[in-house]
């Protein structure tokens, strides 16, 4: 499957947790029941998740090959709370994902 259908795997199995599918900054994202992002498909094919610095998930997903901190600038500004995931980790994006709803914002 291509990063996109798995981004859109990962929302319709989490749907029934209130989360639904949408956008930010022109990028699919997820969204929980406030509204707020928590998760998002990034312009290589790696998904983005809010994991909070310093938890056992963040931690863990650091650890995945091709994992680092979010640097939407790409000018070493890194976001420290979220984690890109590469595509050839999808298979852990909905367990991240879940932690990622999870964390308190």
């Amino acid at each position: 499957m291509s990063a996109e259908e798995d981004f859109r795997q990962v929302g319709a199995e989490l749907a029934d947790l209130g989360v639904r599918v949408s956008t930010m900054m022109g990028s699919p994202a997820l969204k929980d029941q406030a509204g707020k992002v928590f998760a998002s498909l990034w312009r290589d094919g790696a998904m983005v998740f809010r994991l909070v610095r310093d938890t056992p998930e963040h931690t863990a997903a650091l650890g995945l090959p091709g994992a680092s901190l979010f640097d939407p600038s790409g000018r070493g500004r890194v976001v420290k709370d979220w984690v890109v995931v590469p595509h050839s980790s999808a298979g852990t994006w909905t367990d991240l994902a879940e932690a990622a709803l999870s964390r308190p914002r």
